[in-house]
């Protein structure tokens, strides 16, 4: 099958959990047989097409200025789409569902869109007025977790499938120069955004760090909120204890990973965060907010714990009893490898592949 995929920002730009999750979704798509075009923005010297790990990638200038700029990327966008000729398009996102609307009308190629997160629980701009058209006119329709099924339901009442994002891991590189965490470490990998909470963390992170000195954060990620945390967790007094990495290609991120003691994600709204199942691979307990499709992942007390977002009291907490406890981490550790065999991207491809054939079926008559 040849199968178009829709993304705004892909890797090396865009290192989120959908772009890294669209990464290994392309790839394993054309390690099964099928030719698969990937359809997003260019990204520095980045830009044109080229063929990476098997699979095509079709780099498109993205206009800074508002409207008109979005109206020509979209523009371009069905024009690649009409040159490629694909059996399907697949929207990785509402937002990248209107092009793949647009495609349907005029090239009369269907589309499924997949539910990310925020596009479907905070759409903005042009995506305020369009998301019903996008989900009602899917030849498919897929959400990540049953909370985000039950949101979509609600802007339009169809049929959803629910498939999970899957994952990928590979061993991870070591670097000598790195210090070897042990159980008394905290991490965070993640937007330093508002949405994320981290603020609440660095609350957090004082009272584990009067508790228990020797206890540390790393901070993996970067965004608006940097300077302003930075600034919290000298406000503290637990700078010494708190360390920014910024942003760390993925591999090193798995390898930070693999380092840690306890991972902590106290996001404010979360759809289905990839970084918490490659947590759970590398064999981390996770501490996160009880919010979106976190508790359809994590099941308090089993192979983590959950809080209320924006419960630093809490937060602090669990993440006491996991770093004073090693029987316990590790007890949770071999649950957590066992447990995310079942987000295999072998499992994911297989079911996305069914909904594809659903989808294509009716234009074969």
């Amino acid at each position: 099958m040849k199968i178009a995929i829709l993304v705004q920002y892909f890797p090396p730009k865009g290192q989120a959990g959908t772009e890294i999750a669209t990464y290994f979704m392309a790839e394993q798509l054309a390690r099964r047989g099928h030719t698969v075009h990937v359809i997003t923005s260019s990204s520095g010297d980045l830009t044109g097409e080229m063929v990476e790990k098997g699979f095509h990638i079709h780099r498109i200038p993205l206009n800074k200025t508002r409207i008109l700029g979005i109206l020509l990327f979209w523009y371009a966008i069905i024009g690649t789409i009409r040159k490629i000729g694909p059996d399907i398009v697949h929207a990785q996102s509402l937002a990248s569902g209107i092009p793949a609307l647009l495609s349907k009308k005029l090239l009369k190629i269907p589309y499924a869109v997949w539910g990310q997160g925020s596009d479907v629980y905070f759409p903005k701009g042009f995506f305020i007025v369009t998301p019903e058209k996008i989900i009602r006119n899917a030849d498919a329709a897929i959400a990540l977790t049953e909370d985000m099924k039950r949101a979509m339901q609600e802007i339009c009442h169809r049929d959803i499938f629910v498939v999970p994002n899957g994952i990928s891991i590979v061993d991870p590189v070591h670097d000598t120069n790195d210090e070897r965490v042990q159980g008394n470490s905290i991490l965070y990998v993640g937007r330093l955004e508002p949405v994320k909470g981290v603020r609440y963390l660095l609350m957090a992170m004082k009272r584990v760090h009067d508790t228990i000195p020797g206890a540390r954060l790393i901070i993996i990620g970067d965004g608006t909120e940097r300077a302003m945390l930075e600034a919290l967790s000298s406000q503290l007094g637990i700078q010494d204890c708190v360390r920014f990495g910024g942003e760390v290609p993925h591999e090193k991120v798995l390898t930070f990973m693999h380092q840690a003691g306890v991972f902590v994600l106290p996001s404010l709204s979360e759809g289905f965060p990839m970084v918490i199942v490659e947590a759970l691979s590398c064999g981390l307990p996770v501490v996160a907010s009880r919010v979106g499709g976190i508790p359809e992942i994590i099941t308090d007390g089993t192979n983590g714990y959950l809080v209320e977002a924006k419960d630093a009291g809490a937060l602090a907490e669990r993440i006491l009893v996991l770093v004073q406890d090693e029987h316990l981490r590790k007890k949770i550790s071999d649950t957590n490898k066992e447990f995310v065999k079942k987000y295999s991207w072998e499992h994911v491809i297989v079911r996305l592949e069914e909904i594809y054939e659903l989808s294509v079926a009716p234009y074969r008559l």
